[in-house]
Protein backbone atom coordinates (compact mmCIF):
# COMPACT_ATOMS: atom_id res chain seq x y z
CA UNK A 1 0.00 0.00 0.00
CA UNK A 2 1.25 3.32 -1.01
CA UNK A 3 1.98 6.10 1.63
CA UNK A 4 0.59 9.10 0.33
CA UNK A 5 1.80 12.55 1.73
CA UNK A 6 0.74 16.00 1.53
CA UNK A 7 3.76 18.76 1.14
CA UNK A 8 3.38 22.45 2.50
CA UNK A 9 5.72 24.99 3.83
CA UNK A 10 4.98 27.12 6.56
CA UNK A 11 4.57 30.56 4.32
CA UNK A 12 3.07 31.03 0.82
CA UNK A 13 -0.84 30.25 1.41
CA UNK A 14 -1.41 33.97 0.81
CA UNK A 15 1.05 34.45 -2.23
CA UNK A 16 -1.13 31.51 -3.96
CA UNK A 17 -4.75 33.26 -2.43
CA UNK A 18 -3.52 36.24 -3.78
CA UNK A 19 -3.03 35.34 -7.42
CA UNK A 20 -5.16 37.65 -10.26
CA UNK A 21 -7.10 34.91 -12.00
CA UNK A 22 -8.11 36.40 -14.35
CA UNK A 23 -5.33 38.22 -15.07
CA UNK A 24 -2.66 35.56 -15.37
CA UNK A 25 -5.52 33.42 -17.38
CA UNK A 26 -5.06 36.61 -20.09
CA UNK A 27 -1.66 36.76 -20.11
CA UNK A 28 -1.35 33.03 -20.75
CA UNK A 29 -3.94 33.45 -23.90
CA UNK A 30 -2.28 36.15 -25.26
CA UNK A 31 1.35 34.23 -25.43
CA UNK A 32 -1.22 31.74 -26.79
CA UNK A 33 -3.01 33.44 -29.21
CA UNK A 34 0.34 35.12 -30.47
CA UNK A 35 1.50 31.21 -30.81
CA UNK A 36 -1.15 30.40 -33.13
CA UNK A 37 -0.63 33.52 -35.25
CA UNK A 38 2.99 32.91 -35.28
CA UNK A 39 2.52 28.70 -36.73
CA UNK A 40 -0.45 29.93 -39.47
CA UNK A 41 2.49 32.06 -40.75
CA UNK A 42 4.88 29.76 -40.26
CA UNK A 43 7.15 31.54 -38.33
CA UNK A 44 8.75 28.56 -36.38
CA UNK A 45 11.38 30.73 -35.06
CA UNK A 46 8.66 33.22 -33.02
CA UNK A 47 7.00 30.12 -32.07
CA UNK A 48 10.09 28.62 -29.86
CA UNK A 49 10.24 32.47 -28.30
CA UNK A 50 7.13 32.66 -27.77
CA UNK A 51 6.46 28.75 -26.39
CA UNK A 52 9.77 29.96 -24.07
CA UNK A 53 8.57 33.25 -22.11
CA UNK A 54 5.19 31.20 -21.58
CA UNK A 55 6.56 28.10 -20.00
CA UNK A 56 9.27 30.19 -18.08
CA UNK A 57 6.36 32.58 -16.89
CA UNK A 58 5.24 33.01 -13.28
CA UNK A 59 1.20 32.88 -14.91
CA UNK A 60 1.79 29.20 -16.95
CA UNK A 61 3.04 28.06 -14.15
CA UNK A 62 0.42 28.98 -11.99
CA UNK A 63 -2.31 27.73 -14.31
CA UNK A 64 -0.02 24.38 -14.69
CA UNK A 65 -0.39 23.97 -10.95
CA UNK A 66 -4.04 24.87 -10.83
CA UNK A 67 -4.78 22.45 -13.16
CA UNK A 68 -3.17 19.23 -11.65
CA UNK A 69 -4.67 20.06 -8.30
CA UNK A 70 -8.33 20.49 -9.42
CA UNK A 71 -8.67 17.60 -11.54
CA UNK A 72 -9.95 14.03 -11.00
CA UNK A 73 -6.16 13.25 -10.60
CA UNK A 74 -5.56 15.01 -7.86
CA UNK A 75 -5.39 12.60 -5.40
CA UNK A 76 -3.28 10.41 -7.40
CA UNK A 77 0.28 10.10 -6.62
CA UNK A 78 3.37 9.19 -8.43
CA UNK A 79 6.31 6.73 -7.21
CA UNK A 80 7.23 9.44 -4.46
CA UNK A 81 3.73 9.35 -2.84
CA UNK A 82 3.30 13.47 -3.02
CA UNK A 83 0.41 15.54 -3.50
CA UNK A 84 -0.28 19.36 -3.28
CA UNK A 85 -3.53 19.63 -1.30
CA UNK A 86 -2.79 23.03 1.00
CA UNK A 87 -2.37 26.58 -1.06
CA UNK A 88 1.12 26.07 0.93
CA UNK A 89 2.38 23.46 -1.17
CA UNK A 90 0.62 24.95 -4.53
CA UNK A 91 2.72 28.33 -3.69
CA UNK A 92 5.46 26.55 -3.00
CA UNK A 93 5.47 24.56 -6.49
CA UNK A 94 5.26 27.77 -8.35
CA UNK A 95 9.07 28.37 -7.54
CA UNK A 96 9.85 24.41 -8.35
CA UNK A 97 8.76 24.37 -12.10
CA UNK A 98 11.84 25.34 -13.67
CA UNK A 99 13.56 24.06 -16.94
CA UNK A 100 17.07 23.93 -15.23
CA UNK A 101 17.75 20.97 -13.22
CA UNK A 102 14.56 19.07 -13.93
CA UNK A 103 14.71 15.60 -14.39
CA UNK A 104 11.34 13.39 -14.06
CA UNK A 105 10.92 10.80 -11.92
CA UNK A 106 9.65 7.50 -13.07
CA UNK A 107 6.32 6.47 -14.02
CA UNK A 108 4.36 4.15 -11.64
CA UNK A 109 2.39 1.21 -13.70
CA UNK A 110 -1.10 0.40 -13.06
CA UNK A 111 -3.34 -1.67 -15.46
CA UNK A 112 -7.08 -0.70 -15.59
CA UNK A 113 -9.51 -3.29 -17.47
CA UNK A 114 -10.60 -2.76 -20.97
CA UNK A 115 -14.11 -3.51 -22.22
CA UNK A 116 -12.40 -6.75 -24.01
CA UNK A 117 -11.56 -8.52 -20.71
CA UNK A 118 -7.77 -7.61 -21.83
CA UNK A 119 -5.88 -4.53 -19.65
CA UNK A 120 -4.71 -1.08 -20.34
CA UNK A 121 -1.39 -0.10 -18.82
CA UNK A 122 -1.15 3.41 -17.30
CA UNK A 123 2.05 5.45 -16.54
CA UNK A 124 1.21 7.97 -13.35
CA UNK A 125 3.74 10.77 -13.32
CA UNK A 126 4.78 12.29 -9.72
CA UNK A 127 2.43 14.99 -9.06
CA UNK A 128 5.21 17.62 -9.96
CA UNK A 129 5.90 15.64 -13.11
CA UNK A 130 2.58 16.36 -14.25
CA UNK A 131 1.88 19.49 -13.66
CA UNK A 132 5.82 20.15 -16.00
CA UNK A 133 3.84 18.24 -18.59
CA UNK A 134 1.00 20.85 -17.60
CA UNK A 135 2.71 23.70 -18.25
CA UNK A 136 4.61 22.67 -21.84
CA UNK A 137 1.11 21.37 -23.09
CA UNK A 138 -0.18 24.88 -22.30
CA UNK A 139 2.66 25.84 -25.14
CA UNK A 140 2.34 23.46 -27.30
CA UNK A 141 -1.61 22.95 -27.54
CA UNK A 142 -2.32 26.06 -29.72
CA UNK A 143 0.22 24.59 -32.17
CA UNK A 144 -1.35 21.04 -32.20
CA UNK A 145 -4.57 23.04 -32.63
CA UNK A 146 -3.42 24.82 -35.72
CA UNK A 147 -1.97 22.02 -37.35
CA UNK A 148 -4.60 19.57 -36.77
CA UNK A 149 -6.64 17.31 -39.13
CA UNK A 150 -9.48 18.95 -39.93
CA UNK A 151 -11.96 16.04 -38.97
CA UNK A 152 -9.63 14.79 -36.23
CA UNK A 153 -12.30 15.14 -32.81
CA UNK A 154 -10.51 12.81 -29.84
CA UNK A 155 -8.36 15.01 -26.99
CA UNK A 156 -9.18 18.26 -28.28
CA UNK A 157 -10.48 21.87 -27.53
CA UNK A 158 -13.90 22.29 -27.85
CA UNK A 159 -14.56 18.84 -29.85
CA UNK A 160 -16.01 15.13 -28.42
CA UNK A 161 -17.73 12.15 -29.96
CA UNK A 162 -20.44 13.13 -30.86
CA UNK A 163 -18.65 15.61 -33.11
CA UNK A 164 -16.99 12.30 -35.01
CA UNK A 165 -20.47 11.15 -35.38
CA UNK A 166 -22.03 14.08 -36.90
CA UNK A 167 -19.17 14.19 -39.57
CA UNK A 168 -19.68 9.98 -40.06
CA UNK A 169 -23.75 11.41 -41.12
CA UNK A 170 -22.89 13.92 -43.04
CA UNK A 171 -20.35 11.50 -45.43
CA UNK A 172 -22.83 8.46 -45.33
CA UNK A 173 -26.00 9.97 -44.98
CA UNK A 174 -27.14 10.80 -48.70
CA UNK A 175 -28.05 8.93 -51.68
CA UNK A 176 -25.02 9.27 -53.14
CA UNK A 177 -22.58 8.73 -50.49
CA UNK A 178 -19.73 6.57 -50.09
CA UNK A 179 -20.97 2.99 -49.73
CA UNK A 180 -17.89 1.26 -48.18
CA UNK A 181 -15.75 2.24 -45.01
CA UNK A 182 -12.77 0.96 -43.60
CA UNK A 183 -13.14 0.73 -39.70
CA UNK A 184 -9.54 0.92 -38.72
CA UNK A 185 -7.94 1.00 -35.28
CA UNK A 186 -4.13 1.17 -34.81
CA UNK A 187 -2.51 -1.47 -32.44
CA UNK A 188 -1.20 -0.37 -29.09
CA UNK A 189 -0.74 2.98 -30.59
CA UNK A 190 0.55 4.79 -27.38
CA UNK A 191 2.86 2.16 -26.53
CA UNK A 192 4.81 1.98 -29.88
CA UNK A 193 5.43 5.52 -31.39
CA UNK A 194 8.97 5.98 -32.41
CA UNK A 195 10.45 8.35 -29.57
CA UNK A 196 12.93 9.69 -32.68
CA UNK A 197 9.97 10.71 -34.65
CA UNK A 198 8.71 12.11 -32.07
CA UNK A 199 11.73 14.03 -31.12
CA UNK A 200 12.32 14.98 -34.60
CA UNK A 201 8.73 16.90 -35.52
CA UNK A 202 7.11 17.74 -32.38
CA UNK A 203 7.70 21.82 -32.51
CA UNK A 204 8.70 21.59 -28.41
CA UNK A 205 11.37 21.55 -26.32
CA UNK A 206 13.57 18.69 -27.04
CA UNK A 207 15.19 18.57 -23.88
CA UNK A 208 12.43 17.89 -21.69
CA UNK A 209 10.43 15.90 -23.92
CA UNK A 210 13.65 13.22 -24.31
CA UNK A 211 13.59 13.46 -20.39
CA UNK A 212 9.66 12.67 -20.45
CA UNK A 213 9.89 10.04 -23.37
CA UNK A 214 13.22 7.91 -21.52
CA UNK A 215 12.08 8.10 -17.50
CA UNK A 216 11.04 4.56 -17.88
CA UNK A 217 8.30 2.57 -15.20
CA UNK A 218 8.44 0.86 -11.96
CA UNK A 219 5.87 -2.13 -11.99
CA UNK A 220 6.30 -4.43 -8.96
CA UNK A 221 9.53 -3.26 -7.66
CA UNK A 222 11.60 -3.61 -10.42
CA UNK A 223 12.48 -0.82 -12.94
CA UNK A 224 11.69 -1.23 -16.78
CA UNK A 225 12.65 1.32 -19.30
CA UNK A 226 10.91 3.18 -21.95
CA UNK A 227 12.27 2.66 -25.85
CA UNK A 228 9.07 3.51 -27.74
CA UNK A 229 5.73 4.96 -27.00
CA UNK A 230 4.19 7.48 -24.81
CA UNK A 231 3.03 6.35 -21.84
CA UNK A 232 -1.27 6.96 -21.20
CA UNK A 233 -1.93 8.67 -17.82
CA UNK A 234 0.58 11.50 -18.74
CA UNK A 235 -1.11 15.02 -19.19
CA UNK A 236 0.50 15.69 -22.58
CA UNK A 237 0.19 12.08 -24.10
CA UNK A 238 -3.25 12.40 -25.71
CA UNK A 239 -1.88 15.48 -27.71
CA UNK A 240 1.52 13.75 -28.29
CA UNK A 241 -0.28 10.92 -29.93
CA UNK A 242 -3.06 13.89 -32.15
CA UNK A 243 0.05 15.06 -33.41
CA UNK A 244 2.22 12.13 -34.72
CA UNK A 245 -1.38 11.00 -36.37
CA UNK A 246 -2.13 14.32 -37.98
CA UNK A 247 -1.39 14.57 -41.88
CA UNK A 248 -2.96 11.27 -42.90
CA UNK A 249 -5.38 13.16 -44.19
CA UNK A 250 -3.15 15.30 -46.43
CA UNK A 251 -1.22 11.69 -47.08
CA UNK A 252 -4.72 10.54 -48.47
CA UNK A 253 -5.31 13.21 -50.84
CA UNK A 254 -2.11 13.48 -52.03
CA UNK A 255 -1.56 9.68 -52.97
CA UNK A 256 -5.55 8.92 -53.89
CA UNK A 257 -5.67 12.59 -56.06
CA UNK A 258 -8.71 13.62 -53.83
CA UNK A 259 -8.24 16.99 -53.64
CA UNK A 260 -11.25 17.25 -51.23
CA UNK A 261 -11.39 20.29 -50.05
CA UNK A 262 -11.35 21.91 -53.77
CA UNK A 263 -14.74 23.70 -54.13
CA UNK A 264 -14.12 23.35 -57.92
CA UNK A 265 -13.10 19.40 -57.78
CA UNK A 266 -15.56 16.64 -57.06
CA UNK A 267 -14.52 14.01 -54.45
CA UNK A 268 -15.20 11.11 -57.16
CA UNK A 269 -13.53 8.54 -54.48
CA UNK A 270 -15.46 9.91 -51.53
CA UNK A 271 -12.89 9.48 -49.24
CA UNK A 272 -13.52 10.51 -45.93
CA UNK A 273 -11.63 10.39 -42.61
CA UNK A 274 -13.03 10.80 -39.16
CA UNK A 275 -10.47 9.97 -36.59
CA UNK A 276 -10.93 9.96 -32.91
CA UNK A 277 -7.31 9.58 -31.43
CA UNK A 278 -6.28 6.38 -32.70
CA UNK A 279 -9.53 4.93 -33.99
CA UNK A 280 -10.72 5.84 -37.14
CA UNK A 281 -12.83 5.16 -40.17
CA UNK A 282 -12.49 6.10 -44.33
CA UNK A 283 -15.39 6.37 -46.36
CA UNK A 284 -14.45 5.08 -50.23
CA UNK A 285 -16.58 4.29 -53.47
CA UNK A 286 -15.27 1.07 -53.57
CA UNK A 287 -13.89 -1.94 -51.69
CA UNK A 288 -11.17 -1.58 -54.38
CA UNK A 289 -10.40 2.54 -53.77
CA UNK A 290 -10.09 1.93 -49.88
CA UNK A 291 -7.63 -1.74 -50.36
CA UNK A 292 -5.70 1.37 -51.72
CA UNK A 293 -6.24 4.22 -48.92
CA UNK A 294 -5.40 1.05 -46.89
CA UNK A 295 -1.85 0.77 -48.28
CA UNK A 296 -1.13 4.99 -47.52
CA UNK A 297 -2.20 4.41 -43.98
CA UNK A 298 0.27 1.58 -43.55
CA UNK A 299 2.81 3.30 -45.45
CA UNK A 300 2.26 6.89 -43.58
CA UNK A 301 2.38 4.83 -40.14
CA UNK A 302 5.81 2.77 -40.64
CA UNK A 303 8.05 5.30 -40.35
CA UNK A 304 6.24 6.63 -36.81
CA UNK A 305 6.60 2.97 -35.63
CA UNK A 306 2.68 2.27 -35.97
CA UNK A 307 0.95 -0.20 -37.19
CA UNK A 308 -2.71 -1.21 -38.11
CA UNK A 309 -5.01 -3.58 -35.72
CA UNK A 310 -4.98 -6.63 -37.53
CA UNK A 311 -8.03 -8.11 -35.51
CA UNK A 312 -9.71 -4.57 -35.31
CA UNK A 313 -9.34 -3.42 -38.69
CA UNK A 314 -11.71 -4.25 -41.65
CA UNK A 315 -13.59 -2.98 -44.92
CA UNK A 316 -17.58 -3.42 -44.53
CA UNK A 317 -20.34 -2.44 -46.57
CA UNK A 318 -22.51 0.46 -44.96
CA UNK A 319 -25.22 -2.06 -45.47
CA UNK A 320 -23.74 -4.35 -42.74
CA UNK A 321 -22.49 -1.40 -40.43
CA UNK A 322 -20.05 -1.01 -38.31
CA UNK A 323 -19.61 0.19 -34.77
CA UNK A 324 -17.31 3.44 -34.29
CA UNK A 325 -17.11 5.27 -30.82
CA UNK A 326 -19.90 3.07 -29.12
CA UNK A 327 -22.03 3.50 -32.05
CA UNK A 328 -23.51 1.34 -34.62
CA UNK A 329 -23.42 3.15 -38.25
CA UNK A 330 -25.45 1.29 -40.86
CA UNK A 331 -27.54 2.15 -43.44
CA UNK A 332 -31.29 0.93 -43.94
CA UNK A 333 -31.75 1.37 -47.66
CA UNK A 334 -31.52 5.12 -47.80
CA UNK A 335 -31.74 5.85 -44.30
CA UNK A 336 -28.39 5.91 -41.90
CA UNK A 337 -28.88 5.07 -38.65
CA UNK A 338 -26.95 6.19 -35.83
CA UNK A 339 -27.52 4.28 -32.91
CA UNK A 340 -25.78 2.97 -29.22
CA UNK A 341 -23.74 -0.53 -30.06
CA UNK A 342 -24.83 -4.08 -28.94
CA UNK A 343 -21.07 -4.34 -27.34
CA UNK A 344 -21.51 -0.82 -25.48
CA UNK A 345 -25.32 -1.28 -24.10
CA UNK A 346 -24.14 -4.90 -23.22
CA UNK A 347 -20.98 -3.07 -21.20
CA UNK A 348 -23.50 -0.56 -19.70
CA UNK A 349 -26.04 -2.85 -18.35
CA UNK A 350 -23.30 -5.27 -16.86
CA UNK A 351 -21.74 -2.23 -14.61
CA UNK A 352 -25.47 -1.79 -13.60
CA UNK A 353 -25.87 -5.79 -12.41
CA UNK A 354 -22.78 -5.07 -10.73
CA UNK A 355 -23.97 -2.21 -8.72
CA UNK A 356 -27.31 -4.01 -7.80
CA UNK A 357 -25.64 -7.17 -7.04
CA UNK A 358 -23.09 -5.29 -4.58
CA UNK A 359 -26.00 -3.78 -2.72
CA UNK A 360 -28.02 -6.29 -1.52
CA UNK A 361 -28.15 -5.37 1.90
CA UNK A 362 -28.13 -0.93 1.01
CA UNK A 363 -30.25 1.04 1.36
CA UNK A 364 -32.72 2.34 -1.54
CA UNK A 365 -31.27 5.86 -1.15
CA UNK A 366 -27.74 4.11 -1.42
CA UNK A 367 -28.60 2.44 -4.42
CA UNK A 368 -30.47 4.89 -6.54
CA UNK A 369 -27.48 7.25 -5.26
CA UNK A 370 -24.86 5.27 -7.20
CA UNK A 371 -27.51 4.21 -10.06
CA UNK A 372 -28.34 7.89 -11.16
CA UNK A 373 -24.80 9.00 -12.03
CA UNK A 374 -24.29 5.81 -14.54
CA UNK A 375 -27.68 5.96 -15.74
CA UNK A 376 -27.11 9.90 -16.57
CA UNK A 377 -23.65 9.65 -17.69
CA UNK A 378 -24.49 7.38 -20.45
CA UNK A 379 -27.88 8.62 -21.89
CA UNK A 380 -25.69 12.11 -22.01
CA UNK A 381 -23.34 10.29 -24.24
CA UNK A 382 -26.24 8.45 -26.58
CA UNK A 383 -28.51 10.85 -26.29
CA UNK A 384 -27.72 12.81 -29.39
CA UNK A 385 -28.61 9.73 -31.39
CA UNK A 386 -31.41 6.99 -32.43
CA UNK A 387 -31.77 5.95 -28.80
CA UNK A 388 -34.94 6.10 -27.67
CA UNK A 389 -36.03 2.59 -28.66
CA UNK A 390 -32.52 1.88 -26.76
CA UNK A 391 -32.95 3.75 -23.43
CA UNK A 392 -36.74 2.01 -23.13
CA UNK A 393 -35.01 -0.91 -23.50
CA UNK A 394 -32.49 -0.29 -21.21
CA UNK A 395 -34.72 1.11 -18.64
CA UNK A 396 -36.61 -2.03 -19.01
CA UNK A 397 -33.76 -4.43 -17.82
CA UNK A 398 -32.91 -2.01 -15.20
CA UNK A 399 -36.41 -2.46 -13.69
CA UNK A 400 -36.02 -6.20 -14.10
CA UNK A 401 -33.10 -6.34 -12.10
CA UNK A 402 -34.22 -4.09 -9.54
CA UNK A 403 -38.05 -5.79 -9.51
CA UNK A 404 -35.59 -9.09 -8.37
CA UNK A 405 -33.78 -7.19 -5.78
CA UNK A 406 -36.61 -5.76 -3.79
CA UNK A 407 -38.13 -9.53 -3.98
CA UNK A 408 -34.74 -10.99 -2.61
CA UNK A 409 -35.16 -8.35 0.33
CA UNK A 410 -38.93 -9.89 1.53
CA UNK A 411 -39.29 -13.14 0.12
CA UNK A 412 -42.20 -13.42 2.78
CA UNK A 413 -44.15 -10.55 1.22
CA UNK A 414 -47.05 -10.36 -1.49
CA UNK A 415 -46.07 -8.38 -4.78
CA UNK A 416 -48.04 -6.17 -4.11
CA UNK A 417 -46.64 -5.12 -0.41
CA UNK A 418 -43.27 -4.99 -2.46
CA UNK A 419 -44.22 -2.67 -5.25
CA UNK A 420 -45.90 -0.38 -2.75
CA UNK A 421 -42.66 -0.12 -0.35
CA UNK A 422 -40.41 0.49 -3.57
CA UNK A 423 -41.92 1.42 -6.52
CA UNK A 424 -44.42 4.10 -6.86
CA UNK A 425 -46.88 6.16 -9.75
CA UNK A 426 -45.30 9.53 -10.61
CA UNK A 427 -47.78 11.43 -12.86
CA UNK A 428 -48.53 8.95 -15.96
CA UNK A 429 -45.56 6.69 -15.26
CA UNK A 430 -46.42 3.69 -12.91
CA UNK A 431 -43.49 1.76 -11.42
CA UNK A 432 -41.02 4.35 -10.48
CA UNK A 433 -37.96 3.00 -8.46
CA UNK A 434 -38.09 6.06 -5.65
CA UNK A 435 -38.09 6.94 -1.93
CA UNK A 436 -38.58 9.24 0.66
CA UNK A 437 -35.63 11.32 1.88
CA UNK A 438 -34.96 14.00 4.31
CA UNK A 439 -33.07 16.99 2.99
CA UNK A 440 -30.89 19.11 4.83
CA UNK A 441 -33.30 21.59 5.60
CA UNK A 442 -35.09 18.64 7.51
CA UNK A 443 -37.93 18.37 4.88
CA UNK A 444 -39.26 15.28 2.99
CA UNK A 445 -38.69 15.16 -0.56
CA UNK A 446 -39.08 12.16 -3.09
CA UNK A 447 -35.58 10.46 -4.43
CA UNK A 448 -36.12 8.57 -7.77
CA UNK A 449 -34.14 6.29 -10.12
CA UNK A 450 -33.66 8.14 -13.41
CA UNK A 451 -35.35 7.14 -16.59
CA UNK A 452 -33.23 6.83 -19.86
CA UNK A 453 -36.09 6.83 -22.18
CA UNK A 454 -37.30 10.53 -20.01
CA UNK A 455 -34.39 11.94 -21.80
CA UNK A 456 -35.00 14.01 -24.93
CA UNK A 457 -33.24 13.12 -28.00
CA UNK A 458 -31.63 16.55 -29.68
CA UNK A 459 -29.59 16.76 -32.98
CA UNK A 460 -26.18 17.76 -32.05
CA UNK A 461 -24.51 20.36 -33.95
CA UNK A 462 -21.43 19.72 -35.58
CA UNK A 463 -18.14 22.08 -35.02
CA UNK A 464 -16.73 23.31 -38.19
CA UNK A 465 -13.80 21.56 -39.23
CA UNK A 466 -11.18 24.29 -38.98
CA UNK A 467 -12.92 26.09 -35.86
CA UNK A 468 -9.52 27.03 -33.65
CA UNK A 469 -10.32 27.97 -30.34
CA UNK A 470 -6.57 30.02 -30.09
CA UNK A 471 -8.03 32.15 -32.87
CA UNK A 472 -9.46 35.43 -32.24
CA UNK A 473 -11.35 35.49 -35.72
CA UNK A 474 -13.65 32.27 -33.95
CA UNK A 475 -14.48 34.10 -30.79
CA UNK A 476 -18.17 34.89 -32.40
CA UNK A 477 -18.07 31.12 -33.22
CA UNK A 478 -17.34 29.87 -29.80
CA UNK A 479 -20.11 32.13 -27.91
CA UNK A 480 -22.70 30.80 -30.45
CA UNK A 481 -22.35 26.99 -29.24
CA UNK A 482 -21.73 28.26 -25.61
CA UNK A 483 -25.21 30.12 -25.79
CA UNK A 484 -26.75 26.98 -27.72
CA UNK A 485 -24.84 24.47 -24.68
CA UNK A 486 -26.48 26.76 -22.23
CA UNK A 487 -29.89 26.92 -23.78
CA UNK A 488 -30.46 22.75 -23.89
CA UNK A 489 -29.52 22.61 -20.30
CA UNK A 490 -31.59 23.26 -16.71
CA UNK A 491 -27.84 24.42 -15.52
CA UNK A 492 -26.96 26.32 -18.49
CA UNK A 493 -30.83 28.31 -18.15
CA UNK A 494 -29.91 28.87 -14.62
CA UNK A 495 -26.71 30.53 -15.58
CA UNK A 496 -28.25 32.75 -18.18
CA UNK A 497 -31.23 33.79 -15.76
CA UNK A 498 -28.21 35.16 -13.63
CA UNK A 499 -26.22 37.14 -15.88
CA UNK A 500 -30.14 38.36 -17.24
CA UNK A 501 -30.80 39.32 -13.25
CA UNK A 502 -26.92 40.63 -12.73
CA UNK A 503 -27.27 42.95 -15.48
CA UNK A 504 -30.69 44.29 -14.32
CA UNK A 505 -32.46 43.00 -17.22
CA UNK A 506 -30.39 45.64 -19.58
CA UNK A 507 -28.09 45.20 -22.38
CA UNK A 508 -24.18 46.41 -20.69
CA UNK A 509 -24.15 48.41 -24.05
CA UNK A 510 -27.00 50.38 -24.73
CA UNK A 511 -28.55 50.18 -21.19
CA UNK A 512 -32.06 49.33 -23.24
CA UNK A 513 -33.97 46.17 -21.42
CA UNK A 514 -33.70 42.92 -22.84
CA UNK A 515 -36.53 40.80 -23.33
CA UNK A 516 -38.14 37.89 -24.72
CA UNK A 517 -39.12 40.27 -28.74
CA UNK A 518 -36.03 41.71 -28.75
CA UNK A 519 -32.89 39.93 -30.29
CA UNK A 520 -30.18 39.21 -27.70
CA UNK A 521 -26.36 37.13 -27.85
CA UNK A 522 -24.19 35.80 -25.42
CA UNK A 523 -20.66 38.09 -25.21
CA UNK A 524 -17.05 37.24 -23.78
CA UNK A 525 -15.70 40.21 -22.22
CA UNK A 526 -12.27 38.75 -22.48
CA UNK A 527 -12.55 36.67 -25.71
CA UNK A 528 -11.53 32.87 -24.73
CA UNK A 529 -8.18 33.47 -27.36
CA UNK A 530 -7.01 36.21 -25.24
CA UNK A 531 -7.76 33.87 -22.12
CA UNK A 532 -11.29 34.49 -21.32
CA UNK A 533 -13.17 31.51 -19.98
CA UNK A 534 -16.85 30.46 -19.40
CA UNK A 535 -17.57 31.48 -16.22
CA UNK A 536 -20.50 33.99 -15.13
CA UNK A 537 -17.97 36.73 -14.28
CA UNK A 538 -16.47 36.74 -18.15
CA UNK A 539 -20.10 36.47 -19.90
CA UNK A 540 -22.64 39.31 -20.89
CA UNK A 541 -25.93 39.44 -22.72
CA UNK A 542 -26.02 42.15 -25.28
CA UNK A 543 -29.05 42.90 -27.63
CA UNK A 544 -27.23 41.83 -31.07
CA UNK A 545 -27.35 44.85 -32.61
CA UNK A 546 -25.30 46.41 -30.24
CA UNK A 547 -23.11 43.31 -30.10
CA UNK A 548 -22.12 43.93 -33.57
CA UNK A 549 -21.66 47.24 -33.68
CA UNK A 550 -19.18 46.59 -30.64
CA UNK A 551 -17.79 44.20 -32.87
CA UNK A 552 -17.47 46.13 -36.36
CA UNK A 553 -13.65 46.70 -37.18
CA UNK A 554 -14.11 50.74 -36.93
CA UNK A 555 -15.26 49.91 -33.10
CA UNK A 556 -13.01 47.27 -32.05
CA UNK A 557 -11.12 47.87 -29.28
CA UNK A 558 -7.63 46.24 -28.05
CA UNK A 559 -7.95 42.94 -25.73
CA UNK A 560 -5.62 45.79 -23.51
CA UNK A 561 -8.34 48.16 -23.31
CA UNK A 562 -10.60 45.40 -22.14
CA UNK A 563 -7.63 44.42 -19.36
CA UNK A 564 -7.41 47.73 -17.68
CA UNK A 565 -10.88 48.42 -17.34
CA UNK A 566 -10.56 51.58 -20.00
CA UNK A 567 -13.72 50.57 -22.15
CA UNK A 568 -16.88 48.93 -21.92
CA UNK A 569 -16.93 45.30 -22.50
Amino acid sequence: MMTVRTVGAASGADEWEKINWSKTHQVVGRLQARIAKAVREKRWGKVKSLQWLLTHSYSGRAIAIKQVTENQGKHTAGVDGEIWTSTESKAQAITTLRRRGYQPQVLRRVFIPKTNGKQRPLGIPTIKDRAMQALYLLALSPVAETTADPNSYGFRINRAARDAAGQCFMALAKQRSAQWVLDADIHACFDQINHDWLLTHIPMDKTILSKWLKAGFVWQGQYYPTDDGTPQGGIISPTLANMTLDGIETALAQHLDIRQWSTRTRNLNKIHLIRYADDFVITGATKEVLEKAKDVIEAFLKPRGLTLSAEKTQIVHIEEGFDFLGWNIRKFGDKLLIQPSKQNVKTFLNKIREIIESHKTAKQEALIARLNPLIRGWVNYHCNQVAKQTFSKVDHEIWKKLWQWAKRRHPNKSSAWVKSKYFTRIGLRDWVFSTIIENADGQHQLYRLMHANSVTIKRHRKIQNNANPFDPAWTEYFEDRLCQKLKETVSGRRKLRYLWTEQNGQCLRCRKPITQETSWRLSYRIAKAYGGTDDSSNLSLQHRACYTHCHSPDQWKPPALFRQGLVEA
